[in-house]
């Protein structure tokens, strides 16, 4: 799977927050605006942590992402073979997004 050219990214520690567990995480999120719904997408897995699997017993679940740029609420779901969980929202991104600068004209 490649990641589109406009792509926003964020590799890095975590920290998520479910119920009243908070776990330290290691994140690969990514995310882009999508035109069609007109909303900020961000997705990404989450580094294997035994205590997190431990605690998913339903295998999904609401919850707070943190990075050391930002906060956003996030939903876990589909855990791949090695127990690395889908992470994914919408708006705001925990992390930094590239915003396109507008490149004044040349001032003589």
């Amino acid at each position: 799977m490649t990641r589109p050219d406009n792509a926003d990214s964020y590799a890095g520690p975590a920290t998520l927050r479910i119920g009243d567990n908070t776990f330290a995480v290691q994140a690969d999120l990514r995310g882009q605006f999508e035109p069609i719904d007109g909303r900020y997408h961000w997705y990404g897995r989450l580094a294997r942590n035994a205590a997190l699997t431990a605690s998913m017993r339903q295998g999904r679940a609401k919850g707070l992402l943190s990075t050391p740029e930002g906060t956003a609420e996030c939903e876990l779901y589909d855990p791949d073979p090695w127990e690395r969980y889908r992470v994914a929202g919408i708006s705001t991104p925990p992390f930094r997004a590239g915003i396109a600068e507008e490149t004044a004209p040349p001032q003589d």
